[in-house]
């Protein structure tokens, strides 16, 4: 996003729609390689916003404008393309449909009101298609279903419609249907039974149909008018129509809105970006059957305080209610802030409140600032246009607010409020980092700064106990484009095996005699203390037992042998691994009664736990995490050997909420887990997901405890 320009070029300037009712936010879903970022291309071009239509594999697409999307053709964030049609502004939404960026979806899927989603013609609908079918009816989204890439080689729209029924449901209806041995120019209307003819180009000629092809549209037909009317609030239109009355047109469309708008009824329009065919007809349908912003349920909102909750509307005239549903970092021009106005309307040279909480656990803390905003834009790809305004249910782009990062809510610094969040996924793959050069640190360090506060699917982890930078990232994908920005930033970064930390305990119980003398002139030291050591169940964390008879240690000095042993024990014993679960035991000392000090027993606690431990066995623990999978049935099997392998203690699967998946609860060592974001994805064709949370330390293997 910013003042970056692509090779195909922009006619016309950026549009500020006043009426919420002339705006549809449609965000584009599906799988990688469906057509999602060419379809936009396309739409652009037939509509006048584009002279001509930019190539995927060229690099010239307004929504792939980012390096790492152009390298890797296929599109990694979330990018907005505003265009015109019959008088309504229309917001693409062009989404990743890689698993890695769950993140950007779920953010389109919070900007949007409907959903276009793309599937191949010659793709069938494979798991990933479902896991993003599913993240839609996740939110409730309302879904047309578009059939891209109808000019491949393995084309085939009725075998491809049949799988989408299958996998989709019954709501699954085409619109439209492929005139056969057209050569992907003739699309005919169920509805208005026209036949739209794209042989000449956009826009289409209308045409009437001919007897045959009358006859070929009489069941399709019949099955989506029934669909329809189904839906409808006119109970007498279905008797109506059994009974051989016509419907209007219009009257069917309406009911068609209202069915596309509860999400039980899923369109179907064919389409062939390099002919043109069904352009048209995803236009007219995006404005009459989808949902204006003035349809779509509102989040939440509270004050920034999680105070009363308040009510909203999408009303250019209430109080200012928008949120931050993208954030990036422009070479150009800084921080660019893409957001979706619910409530109020936004103006340039106004201050605003922007408040964000909930998000510490990534790194994100909790922060309330007023800010100016000095210039409202209308974002195309990565041109921004100057708009004089952005009311309730568009979106705009906002630069230079230093404290906004993605998921804040930007409302009136004398009314502040604050959004409910959209879900975010959880990062699961560890990459550990390191400055190539000292004089990396700085940039890198400014660099991650800016990628966390764009990306809430990224973590940044500072480990004290290994000392490691971690990123936890979605999956290699993520990773290789957050390397490559931060890369692309100035700062060169190495990547290194990322470390667990481990733990050490007692074995079995041990004696330890720590005796820390020493006489130089002046003040001398003088300590000495004796210490028994026993482990303790896992967990149990550490004891001190004060067992000292006749103050033989004087009662001021058992705090610093504890503090010596405490200190001790975080260093480690035979390592750098921290000793727990262990109770100590002062059982006897000797002291001065001028050279003992508080530093004297901290040394000498320190040297009598040492020699415990080289009295006994020191075992390492690793820390074990409680695992829960979700997968569909098909894939349990390979999934539990898998676990198996990785020395994993299976607690128990159970039938999972939606029909044909489990869930896998389990126990697993955490040195095991460090690539299992990867694994998992391939075991499961990428449909399979889990979490995990710490659950305690248990012995390492002797053959394991020796390498480590």
């Amino acid at each position: 996003m910013g003042s970056k320009n692509t090779d195909n070029t922009t006619s016309g300037g950026a549009v500020a729609v006043a009426d919420p009712a002339k705006v549809r936010n449609v965000v584009l879903v599906g799988p990688s390689g469906a057509g999602k970022t060419t379809l936009t291309e396309a739409l652009l071009a037939a509509s006048g916003v584009l002279t001509r239509a930019g190539s995927v594999t060229e690099g010239t697409t307004v929504c792939d404008h980012d390096p790492a999307a152009q390298r890797q053709q296929r599109s990694v964030g979330l990018a907005v393309a505003p265009l015109v049609h019959q008088d309504v502004k229309i917001n693409l939404i062009d989404t990743p449909g890689y698993a890695d960026f769950v993140g950007e979806l779920r953010a389109g899927l919070r900007a949007a009101d409907a959903a276009v989603f793309v599937v191949g013609a010659a793709e069938g609908v494979d798991a990933m298609t479902m896991a993003l079918w599913e993240e839609c009816a996740a939110v409730g989204m309302p879904r047309g279903v578009v059939i891209a890439r109808l000019d491949h080689h393995r084309a085939d729209f009725d075998a491809e419609l049949a799988a989408c029924q299958d996998a989709f449901g019954a709501g699954v209806m085409p619109l439209y249907l492929p005139v056969p041995g057209s050569g992907n120019t003739k699309l005919v209307g169920l509805i208005t039974q026209s036949v739209f003819d794209y042989s000449d180009g956009y826009p289409p000629t209308v045409r009437e149909p001919d007897a045959a092809l009358a006859d070929f549209l009489a069941d399709h037909r019949n099955a989506l008018i029934e669909g329809v009317i189904a839906e409808s609030e006119d109970e007498t239109l279905m008797e109506r129509y059994l009974g051989g009355e016509e419907i209007d047109p219009d009257v069917l469309i309406a009911d068609l809105e209202t069915a596309v708008s509860r999400g039980s009824f899923y369109p179907v329009v064919p389409a062939c970006a390099a002919t043109g065919l069904g352009l048209a007809e995803i236009l007219d349908g995006i404005v009459r059957a989808f949902p204006s912003p003035l349809e779509h349920p509102l989040p939440s909102v509270t004050d920034p305080v999680g105070g009363a909750v308040l009510e909203i509307s999408t009303d250019p005239d209430g109080p200012l209610a928008a949120e931050v549903v993208r954030t990036a970092v422009d070479s150009y021009v800084g921080r660019v802030s893409l957001v979706r106005v619910f409530s109020g309307t936004l103006r340039p040279e106004r201050s605003v409140h922007v408040s964000g909480h909930g998000m510490s656990d990534r790194g994100h803390e909790d922060h309330d600032e007023d800010e100016r905003v000095a210039h409202i834009y209308s974002p195309l790809g990565a041109q921004l246009r100057e708009v004089p305004f952005c009311v309730a249910g568009d979106l705009c782009a906002l630069t230079k607010l230093g404290s906004a990062e993605t998921g804040d809510t930007v409302s009136n610094p004398d009314q502040p409020l604050l959004m409910s969040p959209w879900l975010m996924p959880e990062p699961l793959l560890p990459v550990a980092i390191v400055a190539r050069k000292r004089s990396d640190e700085d940039t890198l360090a400014r660099n991650l700064a800016r990628l966390v506060a764009g990306d809430p699917t990224l973590r940044l982890e500072r480990n004290t106990e290994t000392h490691q930078m971690v990123l936890w990232c979605m999956g290699e994908a993520h990773a290789d484009v957050v390397l490559a920005r931060l890369r692309a930033g100035g700062a060169e970064v190495d990547t290194e095996d990322v470390r667990v930390p481990l733990r050490e305990t007692f074995a079995k119980a041990a004696k330890g005699h720590g005796r820390h003398v020493k006489q130089s002139g002046g003040h001398g030291q003088y300590a000495v203390c004796d210490l028994e050591v026993e482990p303790l169940p896992r967990g149990s964390g550490f004891e001190f037992v004060d067992r000292v008879i006749g103050g033989s240690v004087p009662h001021q000095f058992i705090p610093s042998v504890e503090k010596g042993v405490r200190a001790q024990l975080a260093k480690g014993l035979h390592g750098d691994h921290p000793c727990v679960d262990v109770r100590v035991t002062l059982v006897d000392g000797k002291a001065h009664s001028v050279d003992s000090s508080d530093s004297a027993f901290q040394t000498a606690g320190a040297l009598a736990l040492k020699e415990a431990a080289a009295n006994s066995r020191i075992s390492l623990l690793e820390p074990m995490d409680e695992v829960t999978i979700r997968l569909p049935d098909e894939y349990l099997g390979s999934v539990l050997g898998d676990l198996s392998s990785k020395r994993a203690r299976v607690l128990g699967t159970e039938a999972d909420i939606a029909p044909g998946r489990t869930v896998i609860r389990a126990e697993v060592p955490a040195t095991e887990l460090i690539r299992y974001a990867v694994e998992l994805r391939s075991l499961a064709s990428g449909t399979a997901t889990f979490t995990r949370h710490f659950a305690r330390y248990d012995p390492l293997p002797d053959n394991l405890a020796a390498k480590a």
